[in-house]
């Protein structure tokens, strides 16, 4: 087994990275017949955005040996991520994800293909090599545990050694329902990995189904109850809301005056969210960029190419614009 590197880094990602092929025109996909491939995963989009933003992510997976997974590495290295941890499995292959056209503001029609991938087979043996105790914070989403059971022991590993490690921890449930083998199995999975982390970012629909609360006032304190230090919830145009054991309160939603694409939303919030709390900011400061990186974001084609670097962050701040 290889020792551990010692070296101190900002953030720890882990999940699933897929080729994405996005169609060029409008229309049913099986009448489009050309496509510009990207990167997409929600949990690789957190990466991305967190390096542009100048912090030292390092991100954990596997790609297949094949020219998807070639093409993945590449661009993820080209966005500053420390691939160290990403591992080339030459038995299975490379996910992958396609993705309509969106008109109008709708969310596009995606289908994946991903069973069997190489990152489906992500264990804790994957995880030997990392040294938490030289990280400052761990970011997890609810996919890696939805994707398989390897998978899923690896993110119970992963919250349980960070918390022993006394890193920071955020969490985004990121549902994926068609993954699991059943509901039940989601809610009771998704929880018992909130209650490891310190923040939990669910959207106010993934919170009523997960908690069975109703408003986003009660679905923050359920998990407050169950361990967590803040909750942020997600409310779509309408912003977003937090709440801490003594204080809580609601930001107002960027304007979008075109949305172009809403697929990555998301995963903008969670990369304004993380960021503000690394850099040291209050929650009303820390959700207001979230809004505003989440409103940048629907504005682009592409799951993550809306993400802004520090000094683009800066301007958007200053001017409360998301353009």
């Amino acid at each position: 087994m290889p020792s551990p590197d010692t070296a101190t880094f900002d953030v720890l990602t882990f999940g699933e990275a897929m080729a994405l092929f996005v169609a060029d025109e409008t229309g049913p996909l099986d009448r489009v017949a050309q496509f510009h491939r990207r990167t997409a995963g929600a949990d690789t989009n957190v990466a991305i955005g967190l390096s542009r933003l100048g912090f030292d992510v390092r991100w954990l997976s596997r790609i297949g040996a094949d020219h998807n997974g070639a093409f993945l590495q590449r661009a993820l290295e080209a966005e500053g991520l420390d691939c160290r941890h990403l591992k080339r499995d030459d038995q299975h292959p490379t996910g992958l994800v396609f993705k309509e056209r969106a008109l109008d503001g709708a969310d596009p029609h995606v289908e994946y293909v991903r069973c069997g991938s190489a990152a489906s087979y992500l264990s804790i043996e994957d995880s030997h090599d990392v040294s938490l105790t030289s990280a400052r914070h761990l970011h997890a989403t609810g996919i890696p545990p939805a994707i398989s059971a390897s998978a899923r022991e690896l993110s119970f590993h992963l919250l349980s050694e960070a918390r022993k490690a006394g890193l920071s921890i955020s969490f985004d449930p990121n549902l994926r329902p068609t993954l699991w083998p059943s509901e039940a199995i989601m809610i009771e999975t998704l929880n018992a990995l909130a209650a490891q982390a310190d923040i939990v970012m669910p959207g106010l629909a993934e919170g009523r189904l997960l908690t069975g609360r109703d408003t986003a006032r009660d679905i923050a304190a359920d998990y407050l109850d169950r361990g967590a230090r803040a909750v942020v919830i997600k409310l779509g145009p309408e912003g977003s809301y937090f709440r801490t054991a003594d204080a809580e309160g609601t930001v107002a939603g960027t304007p979008v005056a075109n949305v172009v694409d809403t697929v990555g939303a998301g995963d903008g919030f969670a990369v304004g969210i993380v960021s503000a709390y690394l850099d040291g900011l209050d929650w009303p400061t820390a959700l207001h960029r979230g809004n505003l990186i989440g409103a940048r974001q629907v504005q682009v084609i592409g799951d993550m190419e809306g993400l802004p670097n520090r000094a683009e962050l800066t301007d958007m701040e200053r001017s409360g614009s998301a353009l």
